[in-house]
């Protein structure tokens, strides 16, 4: 999962741009456009205040945005507007003659820029929701330049003085314990994103972020023009050995590229499960080969020059910074702290996994010898064959199962948790205007019956979409003005046909789960200012919320409610669900091997001295060899097609975050086993509090100890894994 965010003021969004994610900091175009757009004629911006819905006040339930009205020719006139209205906000804050208060600098800020935000918060989730040849213009064109207008904020002197004016008086003012949070944490992301930075360094930082944000574009674009451009027609023959819902996604694949017949494609939920189920060999390795090739064709799309420009740059950034490396500059602003120590918690686990993926892999050579056949074990064979041996091992039929899981049901499921825990319900309305026909709305209403936040779901694979499942918002909680949140939840299921219900896996379920609970990240916020608000956390601690919420999935209770046969409304068989979670820990070496290859190799990127000279295939190689790394198990997520990596900073020399977050949930969800009651009043009040209410409102270790009520132990993540053995 990668998760979106976007900041809930223009100005928050500009001060952390350097550690942001793509949709942050890119936004691309060069600088001199940028500040040029002033001498943009009086009577057209005029006139694109008046006819321009981006620019006018939205008459709609909620503030939602009136997708009936916007068209992408909107998107360039609304955007030089805002520019020119954003800049002259900040300039007039940092001339401000009165001496610097928390009211008339910080305070005045978060105020700034409300129609920039607003604007960035559709145009970025279209690009990755519903992109077109349209869009994607235009985002190659405002990325440099949003990210130049960026650096001209986070940059400007007289600015960063009121800042650090504020920051060295702290403890003589008298502010609220969030007025000082905000302070302390605008003060660090301007350092961070090089205020304090002088002369030609200055403009040379400046220069960088835009080219990176240009880079973060291309590289994301190419990836998905090289997944959407491939295909895998199959015959009748190849559909024989295929289940029922194979068969029905790949014809609803081919009709949506206007093709007859059947294709498998490069979309997660298409070419994974047929690597799964697919007894044609042949056929599962060019899948498999062009799954993991993405991005390092030899044609236009190829990413390897772009991640080495992309290095490059990073590291003369974090240099100028006074740092080390990027990883350092990076995991300086998260709870890891150092690359060092994300690269023990990695090495913590690796060797267990590692063990675990050898005997696995012992497993499935028994099963191809049983078959009489004597190829050996490679990546392509090993989905299959793993799926034959849980299916073996643990009497699951993958088909057998999916029919418990409607998707219809798993989202009611993951509502009802959320009431459970947290008190408030969900209403779906169809009256909300949105940007493709799937998506779906609901509001959240509080115990009061008061709508306290607006939900998207868009949960169906198609063109124009990127892969994976993701979480961002159209509008972040606003403690200031009273705004509402408005979040949405990103996925990428197979769209079953019409009238046909749209049945999921349980990994599909449990991907649901975790988006939804970053989606309550944003939702349940209740902090005082918007840049402190929902999901504005450090990077490793950004997933906790998402990954805790995946455990109610796996509890007897809820599956017994939910986890209903499609067609004849009967519960899932108590020994079919009690086999599901003996499989629990099946092939959990393959999953954290695939997944560490991926954390060793981003972190070895950003501490890498010479980015420019680096041959990418041979570095990965080279990477995993070092920690003999089983050949069949590739990376997650190769360098070519990296994109929580090189689609922006988001996950940049932390992919290793989710390992850390797994430590985080692992240990969090024991709280409430250690209550005896999975839905414990008093540890979800708990887990409000602190967690999912709190946003960015005290340090992420203070809000996980406020929580749990002391740090983290690893040994729950062991134990949940199967790797208990390992402990000590």
């Amino acid at each position: 999962m990668k998760t979106q965010l976007f900041l809930s003021s223009a100005v928050a969004a500009i001060a952390l741009a350097a550690c942001g994610p793509a949709e942050e900091a890119a936004a691309p175009a060069d600088t001199e456009t940028a500040e040029t757009t002033d001498a943009t004629d009086t009577a057209e911006t005029a006139t694109a205040e008046v006819t321009n819905p981006l620019l006018t006040a939205w008459d709609t339930p909620y503030g939602a945005p009136p997708f009936d009205q916007i068209e992408e020719a909107h998107f360039l006139p609304a955007y030089e507007v805002a520019l020119a209205s954003h800049r002259a906000e900040i300039e007039a804050i940092a001339t401000n003659p009165d001496a610097p208060t928390f009211e008339n600098t910080l305070l005045a800020m978060e105020n700034a820029g409300a129609d920039l935000t607003r604007i960035s918060r559709v145009f970025f989730n279209l690009t990755s929701s519903a992109s077109n040849d349209e869009i994607r213009a235009i985002q190659r064109e405002m990325s440099p330049r949003l990210a130049a207008h960026s650096a001209s904020i986070t940059l400007n002197a007289d600015l960063f003085a009121r800042i650090e004016t504020l920051y060295n008086s702290l403890d003589e003012l008298d502010l609220t314990a969030q007025q000082r949070r905000l302070v302390e944490v605008t003060h660090r992301n301007f350092t961070r994103a090089g205020a304090q930075l002088e002369g030609a360094d200055r403009e040379r930082f400046a220069e960088v972020r835009s080219q990176l944000a240009g880079l973060y574009t291309q590289f994301s674009q190419n990836e998905q023009a090289d997944r959407e451009a491939w295909t895998l027609p199959l015959s009748e023959e190849d559909l024989a050995g295929l289940p029922d819902y194979i068969v029905s996604a790949a014809a609803g694949a081919a009709a949506d590229r206007g093709m007859d017949g059947h294709v498998i494609t490069l979309a997660r939920s298409s070419v994974e499960p047929f690597l799964q189920t697919s007894p044609n060999r042949e056929q599962r390795e060019i899948a498999w080969r062009a799954w993991n090739s993405r991005g390092s064709n030899d044609n236009a799309n190829n990413n390897a020059d772009t991640i080495r420009q992309i290095l490059s740059l990073r590291r003369e950034q974090a240099n100028m910074l006074g740092y080390e490396s990027f990883a350092h500059y990076r995991t300086g602003g998260t709870m890891a702290g150092t690359p060092d120590a994300a690269i023990a918690l990695m090495e913590q686990v690796w060797w267990p996994a590692r063990e675990r993926a050898l005997e696995e892999a012992a497993d499935i050579e028994a099963m191809i010898a049983a078959d009489g056949l004597d190829h050996a074990l490679e990546g392509w064979d090993w989905r299959y064959y793993t799926s034959q041996v849980r299916a073996e091992r643990f009497d699951l039929d993958e088909t057998e199962v999916k029919n418990y899981f409607e998707l219809d049901k798993m989202i009611e499921a993951q509502f009802y948790v959320a009431t459970r825990l947290f008190g408030v319900t969900f209403n779906e309305r169809t009256d909300i205007q949105t940007y493709h026909e799937d998506v779906r709305v609901w509001e959240m209403l509080n115990a009061d019956g008061e709508v306290v936040g607006l939900f998207y779901g868009d949960y169906f694979a198609r063109p124009g979409k990127r892969g994976g499942a993701w979480m961002s918002s159209f509008r972040a909680q606003n403690g200031i003005n009273g705004d509402i949140p408005i979040i949405i939840n990103n996925c990428n299921y197979n769209k079953p046909a019409d009238g046909e219900p749209a049945l999921v896996s349980f990994t599909d379920a449990s991907t649901l789960f975790h988006e939804f609970g970053h989606g309550l990240h944003g939702l349940l916020s209740s902090t005082d200012f918007p840049s402190l608000a929902g999901t504005s956390v450090d990077r490793d601690f950004v997933e906790f919320p998402a990954q805790i919420y995946e455990h109610w999935l796996e509890q007897p209770e809820i599956l017994e409610r939910f986890a209903v046969h499609y067609e004849t409304g009967e519960p899932i068989p108590a020994d079919m669900l009690e086999r599901l979670m003996a499989a629990g820990t099946f092939n959990q070496g393959f999953a954290t091997v695939e997944f560490l290859n991926s954390g060793f190799v981003d972190m070895a990127y950003h501490l890498n001295e010479d980015p420019a000279s680096l041959d990418i295939p041979s570095f990965e190689a080279a990477t995993l060899e070092s920690r003999q790394s089983p050949e069949q198990i590739p990376m997650r997520h190769r360098s070519t097609h990296f994109l929580h990596t090189f689609a922006g900073e988001g996950y940049s020399a932390g992919y290793y975050s989710y390992l850390w977050a797994g430590v985080l949930d692992t240990d969090g969800f024991e709280a409430f086993t250690e209550a005896g009651d999975i839905f414990d009043p008093a540890t979800a009040q708990a887990l409000l509090d602190s967690v999912f209410s709190a946003g960015n409102s005290e340090p992420a270790m203070d809000a996980y100890v406020g929580f749990r009520g002391r740090e983290p132990q690893v040994g729950a993540l062991l134990r949940d894994r199967g790797f208990a053995e390992a402990e000590g």
